[in-house]
Order: structure tokens, then C-alpha cells, then sequence
């Protein structure tokens, strides 16, 4: 007589399971989201990404996402965030997506500023240093008749007939 086979159920459960690259990067991400017990609503409020980006990420819809180093961060940091073995998602990313290394990435440069007779003789951001050293001359200024006028200031100190005017 044939017997029926029971088998046996645990009631352990499983841990979670590391990237599975047979499954995809998306699906190994939203795996791990939904073993931790977290919404996507959750990983964008601490991850600061939006949920659109996340989802496009998690349904590896790759037109809807950046590309390059902007890419592999948002995967860098969603890893991070679920524990997970970063590298093994940015392998599974390259082997996904592609690698896109920062050399084969180029940007146009006009032939008039390679010669460098467009380039200003000094950076924009030193007229802010003057701008600075105006607003501090003029407090300076403004804490000096204040301090003639109070009488905090000796009369040995005003050499000029107009700063000893101030003081009366």
C-alpha cells in the first residue's frame, strides 16, 4: 500500500534573501522594501527621492530614471537603506543597464573659451568680497558715532574738530 508523503512545515521564518540576479534589480529591491515592511511612501521620505523615481526603479522602467553616476547613486543609497550588499546591486544595475563610465561622458565646449581669450581676469565671486567688506566699513562707521555720541569715547581720541561737534 502506498502511504501519502506529508511534509513537513516550519514555522521559522525566512530570512531575506540577499539581490537574486535572476529576478532583476527592481524586483530584488521592491523584494527587500516589502520584507522590511516598508512603503515607498517611507524609502522616499528617507531617502529624499520621489516616488515616481523609486517606482520607475522598482518596475526598472530605465527611460524614466537619470543616467550614469545619477543612477547608480539613487541604487547606492536605496541598498543602503534596505542593508543590503551594495555592490552586488550595482553589478546586477551594470549588467542591466549597462556600465557608463564618467570618461565616456562628454560635454560641448565652445572653440572661443579653449583659447582662453574669453576667460575674465577675475572670478565672478570676488565682487561679493567687496560687498562684504562695504556692509562691514559701513557698521564700523555707524558703531563709531554711536560710540562718540553716548560719550564711550575719550576726548584725547578725536583729533578732528568735526568728531568733537559729534560729541556735544
Amino acid at each position: 500500500m502506498n502511504k501519502p508523503l506529508l511534509r513537513a512545515v516550519s514555522s521559522t521564518p525566512e530570512p531575506i534573501a540577499e539581490p537574486d540576479e535572476a529576478k532583476g534589480l527592481g524586483a530584488s529591491l521592491r523584494a527587500m522594501r516589502t520584507s522590511k515592511g516598508c512603503s515607498l511612501s517611507d524609502v522616499s521620505a528617507r531617502l529624499k527621492y520621489s516616488v515616481r523615481q523609486l517606482d520607475a526603479l522598482e518596475n526598472e522602467q530605465w527611460d524614466r530614471l537619470p543616467n550614469g553616476v545619477l543612477l547608480r547613486g539613487l541604487v547606492k543609497n536605496y541598498g543602503r537603506f534596505l542593508e543590503t550588499d551594495v555592490d552586488a546591486l550595482l553589478a546586477m544595475l551594470d549588467t542591466q543597464v549597462g556600465t557608463q563610465s564618467a570618461a565616456s561622458v562628454s560635454v560641448p565646449v565652445p572653440a572661443a573659451s579653449l583659447s582662453g581669450a574669453d576667460l575674465p581676469l577675475h572670478p565672478e565671486g570676488g565682487s561679493r568680497s567687496w560687498g562684504w567688506l562695504l556692509v562691514i566699513v559701513v557698521l564700523l562707521v555707524v558703531a563709531g558715532v554711536y560710540a562718540i555720541d553716548r560719550g564711550w569715547v575719550p576726548d584725547s581720541w578725536l583729533i578732528f574738530d568735526w568728531l568733537k561737534a559729534l560729541k556735544q
